[in-house]
Order: structure tokens, then C-alpha cells, then sequence
């Protein structure tokens, strides 16, 4: 296999600029009134030259750090919402999800970043994902046959002890069905 390229931070001009200016440039970016002509225009006045493509560009890729930014608080809102509301849930199906979106979402959206992400990274995590999914569901089995196991001999030692009333034992059936169903079922 070929040589690996190192990864290196993206930098432009903009990021250089004395750090009031350069807040003042994020604002004039923010406020979409204002043309990149105007801006760059307006770095120059401040004594820097920087072109409307290179404000450009930053913008771009400020925009798609800070749209990465909303779309992970909105996403652990939610998260945090479920957990408030369900709090005897399972969140690592959840979590499992959140991590194998991002993924995703990555190898979907690289580009060019893409020939320098190492692929053996990315294999080995869905690889680790996949196998904690299948140990979950592992875990998920082995839980269902005990509880199964658990209610029978349940159901058997009362049934000794109500031998002599049928409709008691119709009953305690049912409830321990009832049980039963509830405790194996997915929420």
C-alpha cells in the first residue's frame, strides 16, 4: 500500500486576520446583506487583501461546521428528552444509531477528505458497531430464556400451592402470561 498522507487543517486567510477582525468578518458573514465584495472590500480597508473567493470558501466551511454543530444539539435534545421521559429505557440502540449516522453522514460527505480518511478506521468502527448490536441482541436472548426459565418454575411452585382451586389457577396463569409478555417485549 502506497505512502499515507498526513491530514492537515484546513487554513485560509481569514483565519490569520487579528482575532477582532476576524469577528468582524464572521458577523458581516452572518448578516446576509453583505456581499463578499463588501466584505473582502472591507478587509482591505482594515489593511489585509484578501479575495471574495477566499471569503468564500471560508464561509462555506464555517457554515457546514456550525450546520454539524445544530444538527448534534438538536440530535442529543432529543436524546436527552427520551431519557427524561423513558428512564428505564435502553439508550445504547440509540446511541449505536446517533454513532452509526455520523458515520454514514462522513462517508457520504467527504469528497476529498475521503482519500485521506483511513478506511481500516472507518471499517473497524462499523465492524465494532456491528458486533455490539449483535452482542446486545445476544444479551436480549439469553435474558428472555432465563426469564422464561424463571417464570416456569414460578408458575410450577404456586401451582403446588393452588393445586385444589381451578379458577385460581386459570387465573394465575393469566397473570403470569401477562407477565411474562411484558417483560420480554420491546419499548
Amino acid at each position: 500500500m502506497g505512502k499515507q498522507r498526513s491530514k492537515k487543517r484546513i487554513t485560509s486567510k481569514i483565519d490569520e486576520l487579528p482575532e477582532q477582525l476576524r469577528l468582524q468578518v464572521d458577523l458581516m458573514l452572518a448578516d446576509t446583506s453583505n456581499t463578499y465584495v463588501e466584505i473582502s472590500q472591507f478587509i482591505k480597508a482594515s489593511g489585509y487583501e484578501i479575495s471574495k473567493s477566499s471569503i468564500c470558501r471560508y464561509a462555506a466551511r464555517t457554515n457546514t461546521a456550525m450546520q454539524r454543530l445544530k444538527e448534534a444539539q438538536l440530535q442529543t435534545d432529543k436524546l436527552v428528552k427520551v431519557i427524561k421521559e423513558n428512564p428505564e429505557a435502553d439508550y445504547t440502540e440509540a446511541a449505536i444509531m446517533m454513532t452509526m449516522n455520523g458515520l454514514v453522514n462522513r462517508m457520504a460527505t467527504a469528497e476529498e477528505e475521503f482519500d485521506l480518511m483511513p478506511l481500516d478506521k472507518a471499517g473497524r468502527l462499523i465492524a465494532s458497531l456491528s458486533r455490539t448490536k449483535v452482542y446486545k441482541d445476544r444479551v436480549r436472548q439469553d435474558m428472555m430464556k432465563k426469564a422464561d426459565i424463571a417464570f416456569r418454575e414460578m408458575e410450577s411452585e404456586i401451582m403446588k400451592v393452588i393445586r385444589q382451586d381451578p379458577e385460581s389457577v386459570g387465573q394465575l396463569k393469566g397473570i403470569l402470561q401477562k407477565a411474562k409478555e411484558r417483560m420480554v417485549q420491546d419499548d
